[in-house]
Order: structure tokens, then C-alpha cells, then sequence
């Protein structure tokens, strides 16, 4: 293993320039922008364009990352995208943003954990730097999930919205209490039917769409989220208190609401986004983050932690203290 930190130093995020309101969905399925905000937080959400691909979106954002800390795509060792849109069944969206970018020497491949998928590359990545494999990985959540989405299926085409999220993080000596601090996964192919996608090239041979049992989903989510970010708290040997900005996967209003009590947590220390991005899965958390740094409200040496919950299910959580020593 080599020595060092894991620090998390940039981030940057794309969004698609078409919205899509609850008054839009309004006049396609039987909603209203009552029922969706009440319900679920959201005011709108963010649509590719035809023939706007997960890769260009992951692109965008990889490029705006590596722009605010002054690097190029040469400067890169590992990309890891996290995605359950890819643009093909194979090759891997990562290999596509790898080219894009000119990082021709990264080691490139994709991680599927839908919704979890951010906190599971992270983790990966981490790993990865930690035993010697780089010193510089791109971590990116890309999604367009609207292209897996029924349109007349009101339950579940009013949640997800398309997106990208990436993070920066560079292996350095080490530095007590700084970087990648903690992570926790966990997997439970039990409750598989409770949240999925009916089609796939060895079942059906097609894309196929969400389905999803919301109210089952809701109850395991808040459940597994408390427990695991117990852990993570725990593997760091840090309180709630320590935690400057909770930071989770904007699936829902009530479920960060439901995490955001049981962490005793005041509005001023969680990040919401979802009332504008709606569940971008996989991205939802570092475009959270990258709204966050770039309003200001998250600085660098400031806590953060990181929690999601997905299809499998697969769930975890990890706790980062953002930036540089001395924001150097």
C-alpha cells in the first residue's frame, strides 16, 4: 500500500439546457405540480437532448473540474464513472470521456450502483490511489435517466432528470484528518424487485424502464441511510456534531428530510437540490456538492458527508473533509 491522503480538490457539473417543469409533465400525465412538490420536493428537472449522450455529459463535467484546479486531461491516472445510463451496453462510458479529454494514459471503466453509484466509485477510486495506482482520478456521476423512464407512467416519470456530477482527488503525503476520511458500502440483492429496470441484454434484450415500489423504497432508505452513516461516523471516530454539510443523494424530499432528523441536523447544514434537479441518480450527489462549493456555502477543510441508496439495493456512505491543507 502507499502512503498518503486521499484529498477530494476540485469539482465541477453539467446540466442539460432543456428543463422540464411540473407544469410540462402536468399536460403529459395525470400530475400536477401540487402533487409533485408535496410528495417529492421537486419543482423541475434537467433533460438531454436528442442525441446529447451520458458521456457528454460526464465530459462537461470532468472538464470543468479539472478547469477550476488548473489541470488537463494528460494530468489524469484514473476515471471512474458512475452510471446506470451508459451510451453503449460496452464500451465503457469512461472510456469514451478518457478519449474525450485527452487522458491517454488513465486507466478507465465504469461502476454500476444506480443511485449509490457516486459513494461506491469514490471508494473504489480511494482504494485504487491508496495501493499506488495514481495519484490523480476523476470520479464522475453521469446519468441521463430519462431515457429510461415510461412517460405515462406518473409514479416514477415525475422523479428523474438527466446530469452530471465530477470530483478531482490527488494522493499526497499524508495529512492527518484531511481527504477521504471514511466509507462504508453494503449490498442486498433480496429487495432487487422493489426498485428496478425490466429489460436488459441477457433478459429481454431491451432497455427497458423504472419501476419502483415508492413507499417500500422510502421505508428501507431511511433505515439503511441511518445505520450506515452510524458506521462511517464511527470508522472515523467522529460525531454528528464534527459534521459540517450533509450532502445525500437527492432522491426525494422526504427521505433527506427523514435523514436530516434522525442525524438532528439544522437546515443550515444540509444540501437540497432536489427541488431543481429532481433524482439525477448516480450524479445527484456531486452536482449537489459542485451547487454547493460554487455558491459558497461549502468551504475548504469543511466536513462533508456523503450518503445514497439504490436499486440492488446497494447503499453507503462516506464522510470527506473537502480541499486542500491550508487551501493550498
Amino acid at each position: 500500500m502507499a502512503d498518503g491522503t486521499t484529498l477530494m480538490v476540485s469539482v465541477g457539473s453539467y446540466l442539460p439546457e432543456r428543463v422540464m417543469t411540473n407544469h410540462d409533465l402536468a399536460e403529459m400525465v395525470d400530475t400536477s405540480d401540487e402533487w409533485i412538490r408535496q410528495r417529492t420536493g421537486i419543482a423541475q428537472r434537467h433533460i438531454v437532448a436528442e442525441g446529447q449522450k451520458t458521456s457528454d455529459l460526464a465530459r462537461h463535467a470532468a472538464e470543468r473540474a479539472l478547469e477550476h484546479c488548473g489541470l488537463t486531461g494528460s494530468d489524469i491516472d484514473l476515471i471512474i464513472v458512475a452510471t446506470s445510463t451508459p451510451d453503449d451496453t460496452f464500451p465503457s462510458t469512461a472510456t469514451k470521456v478518457q478519449h474525450q479529454i485527452g487522458a491517454t494514459t488513465a486507466i478507465a471503466f465504469d461502476v454500476q450502483a444506480v443511485c449509490a453509484g457516486f459513494v461506491y466509485a469514490l471508494d473504489v477510486a480511494d482504494a485504487m490511489l491508496s495501493a499506488g495506482r495514481g495519484r490523480r482520478a476523476l470520479v464522475i456521476g453521469a446519468e441521463s435517466f430519462s431515457k429510461i423512464l415510461n412517460w405515462e407512467d406518473r409514479s416514477t416519470c415525475v422523479l428523474f432528470g438527466d446530469g452530471a456530477g465530477a470530483v478531482l482527488l490527488e494522493r499526497c503525503e499524508a495529512v492527518d484528518d484531511f481527504g477521504i476520511l471514511a466509507s462504508r458500502l453494503h449490498a442486498d440483492g433480496a429487495h432487487r424487485d422493489i426498485l428496478y429496470v425490466d429489460g436488459g441484454p441477457s433478459s429481454s434484450g431491451t432497455v427497458g424502464h423504472v419501476r419502483m415500489e415508492g413507499n417500500k423504497v422510502f421505508r428501507h432508505a431511511v433505515e439503511k441511510l441511518s445505520s450506515v452513516m452510524d458506521e462511517v461516523l464511527a470508522a472515523a471516530d467522529m460525531t454528528v456534531d464534527q459534521v459540517d454539510w450533509l450532502v445525500p443523494h437527492q432522491a426525494n424530499i422526504r427521505i433527506i428530510e427523514g435523514m436530516q432528523k434522525k442525524m438532528g441536523l439544522s437546515d443550515e447544514r444540509v444540501v437540497k437540490t432536489v427541488h431543481h434537479h429532481a433524482n439525477t441518480s448516480a450524479a445527484s450527489i456531486p452536482l449537489a456538492l459542485a451547487a454547493a462549493v460554487g455558491d459558497g456555502r461549502v468551504r475548504n477543510g469543511q466536513i462533508l458527508a456523503f450518503e445514497a441508496i439504490g436499486g440492488g439495493l446497494v447503499w453507503g456512505a462516506a464522510l470527506v473533509r473537502y480541499g486542500r491543507p491550508n487551501g493550498q
